[in-house]
């Protein structure tokens, strides 16, 4: 599933694309992951795109509505998550689509912003912006703006560290890939209770996860299997990836061979050499 990065280098291809363009129509496919397609249909043509923004992993596009009275013109934020399989790319109208197009946003300049989504897992809706707040109200802290005094009374708790990094009511954005890159770097056991790391812990996991994410975003994010860019194109961290999905290769930093245990229901995977686990030693891994 697109993370943080991942999204992040969406919103910043589309970000040099679409501010000042105009929607000038809007045609559906399966709509089963879009909430109210009614309000979309309604509200999305003829809309002025101002600004796109990310939002842990939901992008965000800010649209001027041309259905304001006495000279207003209300604002509506869409919204979209891609889910585990779910590509937003700018094109040229009139080029092949690839299977599974949902949505097809017409520009003004000849080109469209098309959704694309295997599963259908990813999520689409349309909000106004007094409707917003409520919406980001549910999400935690982004983890590249939280401060440390911020960040470590949010892992104060009783439960294990990777579970309360994934939590998007903690922090928003983080996923598996980049709890795993940053655990292995921070020298973390996944399964350590948050409320039980020292201060300097606390310190060491904070500046790796803003250092992973900060390199993977340099990277343009990881292309594990469907992810690719607002311009079709898949990222490189993947190529630095030091924990996530090496299991059973050594370690770069000690050669062990990497683990895997499941941690709040998903595959984790750490160095039990360097990163040791409860009560000083890691957990055998789960089977099946």
């Amino acid at each position: 599933m697109p993370e943080l990065p991942e999204v992040e280098t969406v919103v910043r291809g589309l970000r040099a694309a679409l501010p000042g363009r105009t929607i000038t129509g809007l045609r559906l496919g399966k709509t089963d992951f879009i909430a109210d397609v009614a309000r979309l249909e309604a509200a999305v043509p003829g809309s002025t795109i101002e600004e796109v923004r990310r939002f842990g992993k939901f992008i965000g596009v800010r649209m001027a509505s041309p259905h304001g009275t006495n000279g207003g013109r209300p604002t509506n934020w869409l919204l979209v998550h891609l889910g585990m399989t779910g590509r937003f790319v700018v094109c040229l109208a009139g080029s092949p689509a690839p299977p599974h197009t949902h949505v097809w946003l017409t520009l003004d300049d000849a080109r469209e912003l098309r959704y694309t989504d295997i599963r259908r897992f990813g999520k689409m809706r349309l909000l106004d912006d007094g409707e917003l707040p409520a919406f980001l109200g549910r999400l935690g802290t982004e983890p590249l703006e939280v401060t440390f005094e911020n960040f470590s009374a949010a892992i104060s708790r009783r439960a294990m560290i990777k579970a309360l990094l994934l939590d998007q009511r903690v922090f928003r954005g983080l996923g598996n890939i980049y709890t795993d890159e940053s655990l292995w770097r921070a020298r973390i056991h996944p399964r350590r209770v948050g409320s039980n790391l020292k201060p300097a812990e606390r310190r060491v996991l904070y500046a790796a996860i803003r250092r992973v994410l900060a390199d993977a975003i340099r990277l343009r994010g990881s292309s594990i299997s469907d992810f690719v860019d607002s311009a079709g194109s898949p990222g490189e961290y993947q190529r630095r990836h030091r924990a996530y999905g090496r299991e059973a290769e050594p370690c770069y930093r000690c050669g062990a061979k990497i683990r895997r245990i499941i941690v709040a229901g998903r595959s984790s995977y750490f160095c039990p050499k360097c990163q040791r686990g409860p009560r000083g030693r890691a957990r055998p891994p789960r089977r099946g």
